[in-house]
């Protein structure tokens, strides 16, 4: 007996389940969170491999500490030399740890031989793997190597792109250059950048950008990396810095348009080859670039692959640099700093084939009164589809006469500058959206005059038939063509008390028109006369006094006829739901003044007057947009007016 008490251990000392005396495998719950964490949690989640690498690695017969480590091409290299684990699982792995290496170094060649490598590896898997993309639609472990395949393009073009800065040099449509041992063919055949710059001032990771002041970010899953194309800042057009500057800038006055300054992009880069042993030993890859405006999938390797996309980011980026809040408020006051004349800008690079949206926001605005319900159109994949957006930036010191024949006039050579035979669909069936004093200048541009404002300006403006004649487009004129469909949102059409109240007047007295509006006020009025005749031209109203409900202009204006071409809709605000709607207001224009007999719907907000902003507002306007597309359909090509 006592000798079999010495030899027992010995024997039975290679058995774990008489060492351990316990079961082989043990249980142990998990919550949901625990669950999902151990599924999808990987490198980039959680800092550490994910569950399924890790598996792979012990599976090999590798060393699961060692392969953890952040640089260990030892493991990479046994891995990739093993034969009996399913290429999935191996590509996989092989791709998170060459991510986990890039991760771990610093910038250089070397950490983007790196960021290569992952991405080879995971379109390796993504496209030559056992199973197709589409087997492995509803797989996490698909979404995980997309994921990285995404990161990784994006690391490796943000990277390419900082090189190229470095160089200084022109960047053609397509080039080929050497990179971290490989040939690279950039390709932006596809891409749509603003202007007459071919090279991007920067170039941002759209996942690295986060906003306050919006409710939405609005994107697509996809395949690629989702960037942000910063372009070189395009200066606007702005009231002198002094009186003797303003003259200068006649001569050179800037354009009355621009495009999104920061378009989205989507990046891919494909690692040349057929089968899975050419991509995985190829050292050539293209880089392509494409506009998620116009391309939502492509094919690939003969799977249709939908393309990832992020809609807010260059959007909100834009809106966050432009620093209009301060810009408009120098504008209304008339200082140094402000804008003269109106500006379009387009929120995505022209495309002949959607309808415009134009936007007026209003006194005191700027293209930030929008940004809920440009997000939200943008947003929107079947708005998106049919519409493009042109924001009208205008300076709201300006009396409403001059501003309404400022901003035709700048639509019309945006029109022409696009579309110069107006034979394409954007040009055709405009919507006008209009808020507060952009809705009044909105209604103008739908309607036609009589001789009302001629008399007008000859019984009050003491003005000569000659000088009439010079200033005819503010004071005649017909429905802007092509319009078939205007949204007035919280417009005072016959005006506000508030204006004539001490705030409103004290608030009118702070305000200033630019030098150079007055100047080309007194050179119109009175050609021969010197420069400094804008002196003469009396108590010219801004545009607090064209508010003003016994303004003549105003209530001369509010009595021209719609045009009958133009369906239009009014959403108006209500500040106390007790009071009856028709003696309510919302804080500034009652409701009296914004209401318009005719229109196709009218939709009442309990809101302040910047309705324009709430989500029952902007869900409003997507109906009425959504309606409008299913109308348009039924609408000949012809109809342009």
């Amino acid at each position: 007996m006592a000798v079999w008490l010495v030899i027992a251990p010995l024997l039975l000392g290679g058995c774990s389940i008489l060492r351990e005396f316990g079961p082989v495998v043990e249980v142990h719950t998990l919550d949901a969170g625990e669950a999902i964490e151990l599924k999808r949690g990987d490198i980039l989640t959680r800092g550490k491999l994910s569950e399924a690498t890790t598996q792979t690695i012990r599976v090999a017969a590798l060393d699961a500490q060692a392969c953890a480590k952040p640089i260990s091409a030892d493991c990479v290299e046994a891995l990739a030399a093993v034969t009996g684990v399913a290429a999935d699982r191996r590509l996989a792995a092989l791709s998170e740890l060459w991510l986990a290496q890039a991760q771990a170094m610093k910038p250089g060649s070397e950490q983007q031989a790196a960021w290569l490598e992952t991405i080879r590896y995971a379109y390796a898997y993504l496209f030559f793997g056992d199973h197709t993309p589409g087997e492995r639609a509803f797989e996490d472990r698909q979404t995980q190597v997309r994921d990285w395949y995404n990161y990784a393009v994006e690391r490796a073009a943000t990277g390419m792109f900082e090189v190229r800065q470095q160089m200084s040099t022109q960047l053609p449509a397509q080039t080929r250059w050497n990179i971290a041992g490989w040939e690279l063919q950039l390709d932006m055949r596809s891409a749509r950048l603003p202007g007459s710059t071919a090279v991007p001032a920067e170039l941002l990771p759209a996942s690295s950008l986060s906003f306050r002041g919006m409710r939405s970010l609005y994107r697509r899953d996809g395949f690629g990396a989702e960037l942000v194309a910063v372009m070189p800042d395009a200066p606007l057009t702005s009231a002198p810095t002094s009186e003797g500057s303003s003259s200068a800038k006649h001569d050179q006055q800037p354009l009355p348009w621009s495009e999104m300054s920061a378009p989205p992009m989507t990046v891919l880069l494909h690692p040349d080859g057929d089968d899975l042993d050419s991509v995985l030993h190829t050292r050539t890859a293209r880089l392509t670039v494409h506009d998620p405006y116009e391309e939502s999938a492509i094919m690939l390797h003969g799977q249709r692959v939908p393309l990832a996309a992020n809609f807010t980011a260059g959007y909100g980026l834009w809106l966050a640099r432009a620093n209009f809040n301060r810009q408009s408020l120098r504008s209304l006051l008339g200082r140094e700093g402000g804008i003269d004349r109106p500006h379009v800008y387009l929120m995505q690079p022209y495309d002949p084939n959607r309808r415009i949206i134009v936007m007026l926001h209003g006194l005191a605005s700027s293209p930030e009164a929008w940004v809920e319900l440009a997000n939200e159109i943008l947003g929107d994949e079947t708005l998106r589809q049919h519409y493009q957006i042109w924001q009208v930036y205008y300076p709201t010191n300006m009396p409403i006469a001059i501003n309404h024949a400022a901003i035709r006039k700048a639509l019309e050579e945006t029109l022409a500058h696009f579309d110069p035979s107006g034979q394409a669909q954007a040009s055709s069936d405009l919507v006008l959206i209009g808020h507060s004093m952009g809705g009044v200048i909105a209604r103008l541009m739908v309607s036609s005059t009589d001789q009302s404002l001629v008399q007008l300006a000859r019984d009050r403006g003491r003005l000569t038939p000659k000088q009439i004649e010079r200033i005819d487009p503010m004071l005649r004129f017909e429905p802007f063509p092509h319009i078939s469909r205007a949204i007035f949102i919280a417009a005072p059409h016959r005006g506000t008390s508030i204006a004539a109240k001490p705030l409103g007047r004290w608030m009118a007295s702070f305000i200033r028109l630019p030098v150079t509006v007055l100047e080309e006020l007194a050179q119109t009025l009175v050609p021969d006369a010197a420069a400094s005749s804008h002196e003469s031209l009396g108590n010219i109203p801004n545009s607090v006094d064209n508010l003003d409900e016994n303004d003549p202009f105003l209530g001369t204006a509010a009595n021209f006829p719609i045009s009958a071409q133009v369906r239009y809709h009014s959403i108006l605000a209500q500040a106390n739901a007790d009071v009856p709607l028709e003696d309510s207001d919302d804080g500034l224009v009652p409701y009296r003044s914004a209401h318009l007999p005719g229109a196709e719907s009218e939709k009442v907000i309990i809101s302040g007057h910047s309705v324009q902003q709430s989500a029952a507002a902007v869900l409003e306007i997507q109906r009425i947009l959504k309606d409008d597309m299913i109308q348009g359909k039924k609408r000949p090509h012809s109809s342009v007016q």
